[in-house]
């Protein structure tokens, strides 16, 4: 292509290869900038849409008599495209049982402002499942230690979270699965041998709670204290 010069010309230079290589690295990140820009991100200030997606847990505890619903609702940001993601928006919780609505109402407001804030929200299960219940907590069906109505939500919040793929659930890897169950296996065993019924619960009657995955499903085998369901021991 020819280009007509009207100025005079006052020096020249000759682009080597390495300086045409900077270039041309240089407008492949301009042309990436430039697509990064239309990646839309969930922040404070995004309209919320007309439909939303969303899911509701129900939770039952012997702390009330009627249930707690909760209800996550999820926006899906770029959709039909590689950056398709789906993120957490707002939070309802309804109940027949009023003795709770002031703290709920403001519970629900405050997390959903920290969900359209945008960014890593699982911060929010641990700190609702750390609060405890004066009066005491409860063990759910499997043995599972909920210490209080709060930290209900947390776990429903933690279910969604891992639903829409934003926590991964790490768990046992085979081996640890395999000497779990063989533990398991071995302790039942035991109890049918002296005749000891488990009243078909998950776990043996009498096991203690566990400390790391809060089941109450840590029996002594073999002179040590074993968790049958995540497999910690004292003994290491």
């Amino acid at each position: 292509m020819t280009v007509r010069i009207d100025k005079k010309i006052v020096g020249y230079s000759v682009r080597t290869g390495e300086e045409e290589g900077q270039a041309q690295q240089a407008a492949g990140q301009a042309a990436g900038r430039k697509e990064g820009d239309k990646v839309v991100q969930l922040h404070e200030k995004l309209e919320r849409p007309e439909m939303l997606l969303g899911s509701t847990y129900k939770i039952k505890t012997p702390l009330s008599e009627h249930a707690l619903y909760v209800t996550i609702n999820d926006i899906v940001l770029n959709p039909g495209t590689e950056h398709e993601v789906r993120r957490p928006f707002e939070i309802f919780i309804n109940s027949k049982n009023m003795d709770h609505f002031q703290w709920i109402v403001a519970l629900t407001r405050i997390i959903s402002a920290v969900f359209r804030k945008g960014g890593d929200v699982t911060f929010l299960v641990e700190e609702l499942r750390s609060v405890f219940d004066p009066r005491g907590g409860y063990f759910k069906k499997g043995g599972r230690y909920m210490p209080s109505l709060v930290a209900e939500i947390g776990d429903a919040i933690e279910c969604h979270l891992r639903m829409i793929g934003m926590l991964r659930d790490e768990g046992l890897d085979a081996h640890q699965r395999k000497l779990v169950e063989e533990k398991r296996a071995q302790y039942e065993a035991a109890l049918a041998a002296a005749g000891a019924a488990n009243g078909g619960d998950a776990f043996p009657e009498g096991a203690q709670l566990c400390g790391k995955c809060q089941t109450r499903a840590v029996v002594q085998m073999d002179g040590c204290m074993t968790c049958l369901n995540c497999g910690d021991s004292k003994c290491g």
